[in-house]
């Protein structure tokens, strides 16, 4: 049994406990009130019902004084029939007696309405007695009453002593019925305070339910809407048929989502349109650009950067970086990336001026190089910069922007290289100039004609040398430079003729033969003069530089044919510089267009500037096309190149260029 009021108490805590704090209020309140109401009903009847019983019992006690003071003359004087009859039409006149007893003075009743003794006695007959309540005395003045419940009700009993000139002749006993008053009053107690209770709680439930479809419903249904519309879903809508303010309410919210909607549509297309703008932004610099979150995980990667780092057909988006960096840079930015993510941005103070002070200076923004060994030799640039929040106060990520320094530190490298020859070319002519004008200056006298020319002839070659090497660097400086060279018709015969009759005297005093094979039908090309007679020039000179005696040199020049004619394909004419010379190894072929490399740097032979080819190299390249080699050792070298026909129509092709044209360097 414990444990079954066990069970049903945790029922009822956790069915009590489900309620939130208002509707226990609530419940509670209506409790209390109920009570109080149902109290003050039960108060209010129930003092109405004793004051009709105090009546009753007033109108019972009157009655028997009246009745005593009447039959008790009769009593005394032993008329019992004229009492008896006295007695039967006051019973009959009112429904308000129950019943009368007389008794006499030992308490044995000789008659009684509705009783009444046997005329016969007998060894059978029982003697009836009438049992007088112990606070009954026959000298009270006023009558004894008392009350008892009976099937019908309650009835009052009234114990009125009969006296006679101060004798005591007995005892009358008289019943009043319950008042029918008081008998509905009592009915009425018990079925008014249950319906006040009763009422009580069904207006509190009708007004809950009434409240529940006017005002809880649709406030339950704005709260849903609030918290959509707090969770991102603009479309969320209230559609209840209710007026007045709460109606108001419901539209006012409907507007307000409508709105949202529309601003969020709005937003969302504008950062769409941003957020492609920036991807393609992203996407198309020539850096690379990784942006990490705080725990070193890849959240954005541009092509550049993928191409870098190797990482094309890979998905690295959500990967920690230092799992797919390549080693080197694993091992040059681990402890760096782990320091940027968590340090704190320093905030801005002010000086004792007043003036924002600038922060301490982190690691933020480092840059770090790092040589890829890969399959080919690179080398980057990586640069740490730390994202911030728009109050500069939380670091939300790590921006790493990389960038392919290879060719800028081989043109550093190559600066150096060209410094350092062209210090040293310029320093031996100079040298030998120096040297031998010292000795004519301390030593002239001492010296004999033959020896002064000598030493004269000398410094004149080394000065020619360094006007050379002087000038070679100067056109180089200007075809690397950013100019602009207009490109024009000119006859290719012209400064091909122009540099067999500039080399003939050379060629004939090396006793080399120098030929042309032109086409005779060639037509135009597009070119500048002076830089074609430049290149003709200088491949010429060296082919006649590094030809023995009885060798040969020929320029060679014929339109190329088209197997297969193809439309809007430019016609070229292809220009050849051949000789029987000694050739180029293929380990030296790659390199013989850099500056300052010489053939000569290995068979140590012949002098020159190193400059001439790539010069050569410069030029073609102004003109769209680039110079070729064909060279075997001991059977000679074939520079080639190929020039566009000029079309009928003025034609302009902006190139980087010298700041002026070139002229011609024999």
């Amino acid at each position: 049994m414990l444990a079954f009021f066990s069970q049903i108490r945790a029922i009822l805590h956790r069915w009590w406990s489900e309620f939130t704090l208002q509707t226990r209020l609530m419940a509670g309140a209506t409790l209390v009130v109920s009570l109080i109401m149902s109290g003050v009903t039960f108060w209010a009847v129930n003092t109405i019902q004793q004051d009709a019983r105090l009546n009753d019992t007033r109108f019972g006690r009157d009655l028997g004084l009246l009745l005593a003071a009447n039959v008790a003359p009769l009593i005394a004087e032993g008329n019992l029939s004229e009492a008896a009859r006295f007695s039967s039409r006051f019973y009959r006149s009112t429904s308000s007696v129950r019943y009368l007893l007389y008794a006499d003075e030992a308490g044995k009743i000789f008659f009684g309405i509705p009783y009444s003794e046997a005329e016969l006695q007998n060894s059978l007959t029982i003697e009836r007695r009438i049992q007088l309540p112990e606070q009954y005395s026959p000298q009270a003045e006023v009558p004894m009453v008392r009350q008892h419940s009976t099937p019908n009700g309650q009835v009052t009993d009234v114990f009125i002593p009969l006296n006679r000139e101060h004798q005591y002749l007995g005892v009358l006993a008289v019943g009043i019925n319950p008042n029918p008053t008081v008998v509905a009053s009592s009915n009425l107690t018990r079925d008014v305070t249950i319906a006040v209770f009763i009422s009580i709680w069904a207006m509190v439930l009708l007004g809950v339910v009434f409240n529940a479809l006017t005002i809880t419903k649709p406030i339950k249904e704005l709260l849903v809407g609030v918290k959509n519309i707090a969770a991102g879903n603009f479309k969320q809508r209230v559609d209840l048929p209710l007026g007045g303010e709460l109606g108001e309410l419901i539209c006012s919210f409907n507007e307000m989502a409508e709105r949202l909607e529309r601003y969020e549509a709005q937003n969302i297309e504008e950062m769409t349109a941003e957020k492609a703008k920036l991807e393609t932004l992203v996407s198309t610099i020539a850096d690379g650009a990784v942006l990490l979150n705080t725990d070193l995980e890849i959240i954005l990667v541009n092509p550049t950067a993928r191409r870098i780092f190797n990482w094309e057909g890979r998905d690295v988006i959500g990967e920690n970086v230092l799992h797919h960096l390549p080693p080197a840079v694993t091992v040059k930015l681990t402890r760096p990336l782990y320091h940027v993510s968590q340090t704190l941005p320093t905030p801005l103070v002010e000086d004792h001026t007043g003036a924002i002070a600038p922060p301490e200076k982190h690691r933020d923004g480092d840059e770090f190089r790092v040589t890829l060994a890969g399959p080919t030799e690179r080398t980057i640039r990586v640069l740490l910069t730390q994202v911030l929040d728009q109050y500069r106060e939380t670091v939300k990520g790590i921006a790493m922007t990389i960038q392919d320094i290879t060719r800028e530190v081989e043109l550093n490298e190559a600066k150096s290289q060209f410094i350092s020859n062209v210090s040293h070319e310029l320093r031996t002519p100079l040298f030998n100039i120096k040297s031998f004008i010292e000795t004519l200056y301390e030593y002239g006298n001492e010296l004999t004609a033959g020896e002064r020319e000598e030493f004269l002839k000398t410094a004149n070659n080394e000065t020619d040398r360094l006007t050379r090497l002087v000038n070679d660097v100067l056109d180089l400086s200007r075809l690397e430079s950013s100019n602009t060279y207009k490109l024009e018709a000119v006859e290719i015969s012209r400064p091909i003729e122009q540099t067999l009759r500039t080399y003939q005297l050379n060629a004939k005093d090396k006793g080399i033969e120098l030929l042309q094979n032109i086409d005779p039908n060639l037509p135009l090309v597009l070119g500048h003069y002076d830089l074609i007679l430049q290149v003709l020039a200088n491949l010429v000179g060296n082919a006649l530089k590094f030809t023995p005696a009885g060798g040969k040199v020929a320029i060679i020049a014929y339109p190329m044919e088209q197997a297969k004619p193809v439309m809007n394909q430019t016609q070229k004419v292809r220009i050849e510089v051949a000789d029987t010379g000694t050739g180029i190894d293929a380990e030296d072929q790659e390199a013989i267009f850099d500056r300052f490399f010489r053939v000569e740097n290995r068979v140590h032979t012949l002098e020159g500037t190193g400059l001439g080819l790539s010069i050569v190299r410069n030029i073609v390249e102004k003109h769209h096309s680039r110079v070729h080699l064909i060279s075997e050792v001991g059977v000679g070298s074939t520079f080639w190149f190929e020039l566009e026909v000029y079309q009928d129509q003025e034609t302009l092709i902006n190139t980087p260029a010298a700041l002026t044209p070139v002229e011609n360097t024999p």
